[in-house]
């Protein structure tokens, strides 16, 4: 009720302990606090804040418009209400090797269980978009560098993205990312990897926790989970799955409801206002304190 029940020391630990045990840790993106809610609810063991999505939320492209406060707010207001570790998209910490290092301050402050950086140019765009540019492999260094100098809490993740797989081929995205252990970053990132060959390659010569980013409607294929825990891969990431199908829902509510002039066959597919009230904890907060709310729901609903 009003906020989590654990420490963010107690669920990095959580998330770092979790990684140790080499099954593949399935992390939903949340769109809001209240998504990080239902992805605890549903049993998933972590959740993540997609810097695309954030955007998208503002009304803005994934192409760096967001600012690093701006992230570290909705970062905070995600984890005050679930006691799931939460990672968080930091694109490229929002400048240089300095604000890398305000960057990580600002989400250990937030609460969360860790964050990646990415060896993009700033401004940064979606990684699977073409035309993307990555900085030299030293700058990235010197970007992890400070964001490790920076950290308080050893337990706090850092994990590094690269994107250089769709710019320099896959032997390059392998070499920055053993350059990119070597600065300190505790997991990678490889984005945009073509196929199951290049998953198995780049685990083969990487030995941290790896993250395959299973976005919809992007260069990769959509693996399931059984052959991502085969291949040796730690964090199965579906960023944007939760606000494509949100998002598609209402399109065609709206679709319905200008054309039929009543919600009433949308009903079957709404979630009721008791799973809501269930979801907020309406009981938890009346047991509390009947006098500040006592709720009684309608019949039916």
């Amino acid at each position: 009720m009003l906020h989590t029940r654990t420490t963010p020391a107690q669920r990095r630990r959580a998330l770092r302990e979790r990684l140790s045990t080499g099954r593949l840790l399935t992390v939903p993106g949340a769109l809001n606090p209240l998504t990080a809610r239902l992805v605890q609810d549903l049993g998933f063991e972590a959740a993540y804040l997609s810097g695309a999505v954030l955007a998208a939320d503002l009304g803005l492209p994934d192409i760096g418009l967001t600012t690093a406060t701006e992230v570290a707010a909705r970062a905070q207001q995600t984890t005050r209400v679930t006691d799931l570790p939460v990672l968080v998209d930091a694109d490229t910490g929002f400048g240089g090797p300095l604000n890398a290092a305000r960057t990580v301050q600002l989400m250990e402050d937030a609460g969360l269980a860790g964050l990646h950086l990415e060896d993009q140019v700033a401004p940064k765009r979606c990684g699977h978009l073409d035309g993307k540019t990555v900085v030299p492999r030293e700058e990235m260094a010197r970007r992890l560098r400070a964001a490790v100098d920076a950290r308080r809490d050893p337990g706090f993740l850092l994990m590094a993205r690269t994107d250089a797989r769709a710019v320099e081929g896959l032997a390059a995205a392998i070499d920055r990312a053993k350059a990119y252990v070597d600065a300190g970053a505790d997991a990678v990132f490889p984005e945009a990897l073509a196929g199951e060959a290049e998953f198995e390659a780049f685990r083969k010569a990487v030995d941290v926790p790896l993250l395959a980013n299973m976005t919809e409607f992007g260069k990769g294929p959509l693996l399931d989970a059984r052959t991502l825990q085969d291949l040796g891969y730690d964090i199965a990431l579906y960023p944007v799955t939760l606000l494509r199908l949100a998002m598609g829902a209402m399109e065609d509510g709206l679709r319905t409801l200008a054309a039929d002039g009543t919600q009433a066959a949308l009903l079957p597919r709404m979630q009721t206002r008791s799973r809501l009230y269930e979801l907020l904890g309406y009981a938890d907060y009346t047991a509390f304190d009947t006098a500040v709310l006592d709720a009684t729901l309608p019949p039916g609903a």
